[in-house]
């Protein structure tokens, strides 16, 4: 059963924008914690951005300023935008959700365990060519 279906990736040209969907149950969006993680092939998984039950928004260094994560209650609904797109950013986009820790929704990598990430989608490419 899928709890969480991303969409919206695809292939760009650098500078180029997308914009993921992650669509979920009302029982996982009331999670503490929604966010985006990506992963390319030989590298460890990277935390995008999060958002948590009150708002506050959570980025990594290398997209802050480019990528923006949102949420639509009534749809029950994560959103990323990416805009200026870089070759760096291709990789395979994961939404996540869960309980979190202490209060915050960590992004490393020691962090993304399902301990803090409960529930994850089954993921949408993304290409950035140069």
């Amino acid at each position: 059963q899928v709890q969480l279906a991303e969409s919206g990736g695809g292939s760009v040209q650098a500078g180029g924008s997308l914009r993921l969907t992650c669509a979920t149950s009302k029982y996982i969006y009331g999670s503490p914690c929604m966010a985006w993680f990506r992963q390319t092939p030989g590298k460890e998984r990277e935390g995008v951005g999060a958002i948590d039950s009150i708002g506050r928004i959570y980025y990594s260094d290398s997209v802050n300023d480019r990528f923006t994560i949102s949420k639509d209650s009534a749809k029950t609904t994560l959103y990323l935008q990416m805009n200026d797109l870089k070759p760096e950013d291709t990789g395979m986009y994961y939404c996540a959700s869960g309980p979190g820790r202490r209060g915050s929704c960590p992004l490393a990598p020691r962090f993304q365990g399902r301990d803090n990430y409960s529930y994850w989608g089954q993921g949408t490419q993304v290409t950035v060519s140069s």
